[in-house]
């Protein structure tokens, strides 16, 4: 058999031919997790910190049991944070390590949530006060550090990354929205009457997790785009995130807020019916404070999707197809047949010869 120049049978290669631009098809990883562990990880500790510092400095007693059940959302919500932000970290070493194996990146995600806890546990037996209100901090800090880690152990971490990214950004801008609350209540009418200051704290709240839920959708987005940008570099065959990643990233951060309000008042329940025995103005301030942080979790919820949800939006161009010609056309023109181009070759060789007899025959 003629063997055609320029090519090698498929008999006598040494390898396989590899396709170069073949996507690998495992997981992308989460970009930039072990810069997020670090982050959430010293959020927590701030928190754990500033925790202490306020139990401490007040009286034994009913302030340190009132003091503990008002920072007892911004521990656990940290910890949640913390531990999902570990959990993208090692299951990063695990995927570039051992491969694609759900089995073990979520076992691995659970192992490093539990790691978190336990460091949080401890952390607060060693340096609180041993009063019966440490233990339940302690626990319920432990329970939600494993928590995120579970959810970290999803198969797809960019969208978990972008959760755990804007997460960590809402909860840093509620802790410095905090110098801003005086002025906005004078802005929304706060006076002397009780009714006055019940409104303006509400319109207060609402702008909070108005401005949160945006940040919060900016951030996700940004941070899927940017994991986006990655994958290709790496792979250009990768495909892209849908719409319902941006979705979910966006709401993720409401989301959790939700879970953290539900491990409170789970975990947290003796601490808090505790703090609410203390008179009835600790009663009505701890119901108060729940309902603020669920109406906060829902808000940035929707207003996080939305906002990124439009800001993906806003990077689709229209569709395009590739039968789609590259200049401008007569839309009425036939389309040129098959060996049109040869046949008019042919014709304008023949027209030449007729024009020119020297060239028709050769004789003359």
């Amino acid at each position: 058999m003629t063997k055609q120049p320029g090519r090698v049978p498929a008999a006598e290669s040494d390898q396989p031919a590899v396709d170069a631009a073949t996507p690998s098809g495992g997981p992308a990883p989460a970009p930039g997790a072990a810069v997020l562990a670090l982050l959430a990880l010293g959020w927590l500790a701030a928190m754990l910190w500033s925790t202490r510092e306020a139990i401490t400095s007040a009286a034994a007693g009913i302030t340190a049991i009132s003091l503990s059940a008002f920072a007892l959302p911004g521990v656990i919500s940290a910890a949640l944070v913390a531990g999902a932000a570990t959990a993208l970290a090692g299951g990063n070493l695990l995927t570039r390590r051992y491969g694609d194996r759900s089995t073990l990146r979520f076992v691995g995600a659970i192992g490093a949530g539990m790691v978190v806890g336990l460091a949080a546990a401890l952390a607060i037996n060693l340096t609180y006060f041993d009063t019966s209100t440490t233990n339940v901090i302690a626990g319920t800090a432990a329970a939600a550090a494993i928590i995120g880690g579970a959810i970290a152990g999803a198969r797809t971490a960019p969208a978990v990354g972008a959760v755990v990214t804007a997460a960590l950004g809402a909860l840093i801008f509620v802790v410095a929205f905090s110098r801003a609350r005086d002025p906005l209540f004078d802005l929304f009418g706060a006076g002397d009457s009780q009714q006055s200051l019940v409104d303006a704290a509400k319109w207060v709240s609402r702008t909070e997790s108005l401005i949160a839920g945006l940040l919060a959708g900016l951030l996700a987005f940004g941070y899927l785009t940017w994991a986006r940008r990655r994958a290709l570099r790496r792979d250009p065959q990768t495909p892209a995130l849908r719409w319902p990643a941006y979705l979910l990233a966006g709401a993720g951060p409401g989301l959790l807020l939700l879970l953290a309000e539900v491990i409170i008042r789970i975990g947290g329940r003796s601490l808090l019916d505790l703090a609410s025995a203390l008179s009835e103005a600790d009663a009505v301030a701890q119901t108060s404070l729940g309902t603020s942080r669920v109406d906060n979790g829902i808000w940035m919820l929707f207003v996080g999707a939305l906002t990124a949800l439009i800001a993906f939006g806003r990077t689709l161009g229209p569709a395009r197809t590739d039968d789609d010609p590259a200049v401008t056309e007569d839309p009425g023109a036939a389309p040129p047949a098959a060996g049109a181009g040869e046949d008019e070759a042919d014709t304008t060789a023949h027209d030449a010869a007729d024009v020119d007899p020297a060239r028709a025959d050769p004789a003359r």
